[in-house]
């Protein structure tokens, strides 16, 4: 299929250096999870300055937190959802086009090239906090609709843009979407894939442990009982474990990851005094879980694992550790490859000069299992950049990158739909 005059007029109304200005500015809110608010009604303002009907309202959190789906690591006193509306019903398919605008903290500024909420573009990139992940991806998203709406095209179906908040902690933004009704026929959010499709994408489930030991002064330390010690035990058989359910991943679309499905520690704290032996450690991780993985099994895994440890020491037999489910829980989706939101991406792809594009699985978790599972929603993942820039220091997205992701969303939201002049 080659683009159609109606298909290269719409593609001629896209605004590049606009787009990358509002992303500019969209950095500049930092909108850290629990202070969404003002990114949202920056992207509500533009989107009804952009011909778009609007649905914005105040989640009900409190109703939220009893759905079973819902998981949040951040307590939040407010939250706005954001939907721009693009078409009718006509009888068309409708698209949904997803993206949070939570960040997670930069860390410390002082180890940034830029300040991170500068929004700085510099050799053709846009740096700062965000902008990669993900609000690069929601840019690119609105001017894509933008284009379609100034080329006089008329939608057969609905195009549904959801800017929502705390995906980086859980996904109580996209959850409060599906709540409020919106549902549509496909559905793409835009994280950064490099440009790759995925419609598989792994899960992860927070975990907390506590390893006990026995306190005495450090002067007499063989009398008590290193709580870090037998971190070391228990560790070594989680990545014993990792290592276990990654062997010989089958998957052709996680083939070319080494680990697939990461278990990985990322915090660790214990001890109440230096001279002290310390009788306690608690650490936090994440655990990967595979596509079509029961998350029950997995975590029956997990506590297996734990317990071998009272196998290896005795102390740790009489004092096992001590697990905790918490905050974000990341299930795993998928989707065919040959729904029509897969195939109609891949041929905008073609169409738009790109080869045969990449189909490809992502080991990180995201807004796509609410959308599959609560929203009965096929999803599939597509945007600018490199999931490895995210939540790093110097985080940027090329302007390359969103500039193809524009036209791709473009193309697809026009024949997805379907349109008349």
């Amino acid at each position: 299929m080659t683009l159609n005059p109606i298909e290269t007029r719409v593609l001629n109304q896209l605004d590049f250096p606009g787009m990358v200005q509002f992303l500019s500015e969209l950095v500049r809110i930092p909108s850290l999870g629990g202070a969404e608010s003002p990114a949202q009604l920056r992207v509500a303002e533009w989107m009804r300055q952009n011909g778009m009907e609007v649905d914005l309202w105040e989640l009900d959190l409190a109703e939220l937190a009893a759905h079973p789906a819902y998981s949040a690591e951040i307590e939040r006193a407010e939250g706005l959802g954001v939907v721009g509306i693009l078409g009718e019903d006509r009888g068309g398919r409708s698209l949904i086009l997803n993206g949070h605008v939570d960040v997670v903290p930069p860390g410390d500024p002082e180890g940034w090239k830029f300040p991170p909420f500068e929004g700085r573009v510099e050799g053709g990139r846009v740096f700062g906090r965000g902008a990669l992940d993900m609000k690069g991806g929601l840019a690119a998203a609105l001017y894509a609709a933008k284009a379609i709406e100034q080329a006089g095209v008329n939608l057969e179906g609905r195009l549904l843009l959801q800017s929502v908040i705390g995906e980086e902690d859980g996904g109580v933004g996209t959850l409060a979407t599906i709540q409020r009704g919106y549902g549509g026929d496909g559905a793409i959010i835009m994280e950064p894939t490099g440009l790759a499709i995925c419609p598989s994408q792994a899960g992860a489930l927070n975990f907390r442990i506590t390893v006990r030991g026995k306190a005495a002064h450090g002067c007499v330390r063989e009398e008590g009982v290193s709580a870090l010690e037998k971190f070391q035990f228990v560790h070594d058989e989680l990545m014993a474990l990792e290592g276990r359910r990654n062997h010989n991943c089958l998957d052709p679309l996680f083939r070319d990851y080494r680990v697939p499905f990461p278990l990985s520690v990322g915090k660790i704290e214990g001890g109440d005094w230096a001279s002290t032996v310390p009788n306690w450690v608690r650490f936090e991780g994440r655990y990967g879980l595979a596509p079509g993985e029961d998350a029950g099994d997995a975590q029956d895994s997990f506590r297996a694992a734990l317990a071998r440890v009272g196998d290896i020491d005795p102390w740790l037999r009489d004092n096992p550790p001590e697990v905790e489910w918490w905050g974000g829980r990341f299930l795993p989706a998928q989707v065919p490859l040959g729904d029509p939101i897969v195939l109609e991406l891949r041929e905008a792809l073609r169409d738009l000069g790109r080869g045969e594009p990449l189909v490809k699985g992502v080991t990180f978790g995201s807004d796509m299992r609410l959308l599959v599972g609560e929203g009965a929603t096929p999803t599939v993942l597509f945007g600018p950049g490199d999931i490895r820039q995210a939540h790093a220091t110097d985080e940027s997205v090329s302007m390359g990158d969103l500039e193809m992701t524009a036209k791709t969303l473009a193309l697809t939201a026009l024949r997805f739909c379907g349109y008349k002049e």
